[in-house]
């Protein structure tokens, strides 16, 4: 997949997510956990991927406000692109966005 995918797919689950108020982030996840944990695995996830594609080490992603993270999920899609990752980091991306949506 391409970095067009994976952009796809980020705004796909920010049209989903970005206008939900904390009660909606707090509901519990179809497979466990509340949404706000499920996206913010997912922003780590992507944080990491970004660390590796950049040969650097691997940081925790702050826990912010669950109603922040849209913002946070769209800096660290932004980042995982400018790292410029081989073509199966970014598809297992946007697998990654695709399965978030899917749990919420």
């Amino acid at each position: 997949m391409s970095a067009g995918d994976f952009e796809t797919a980020v705004q796909l689950l920010l049209n989903q997510v970005g206008h939900w108020e904390a009660g909606r982030w707090h509901a519990p996840a179809k497979t466990g956990g509340t949404r706000g944990e499920v996206v913010f695995a997912l922003v780590q996830r992507l944080a990491d991927r970004a660390a590796d594609a950049e040969q650097g080490r691997h940081r925790p992603v702050p826990r912010l406000a669950d109603t922040v993270l849209p913002d946070q999920l769209r800096v660290m899609a932004d980042d995982l692109i400018a790292a410029d990752p081989p073509a199966e980091v970014l598809t297992q991306a946007t697998e990654a966005v695709t399965e978030t949506r899917t749990r919420l």
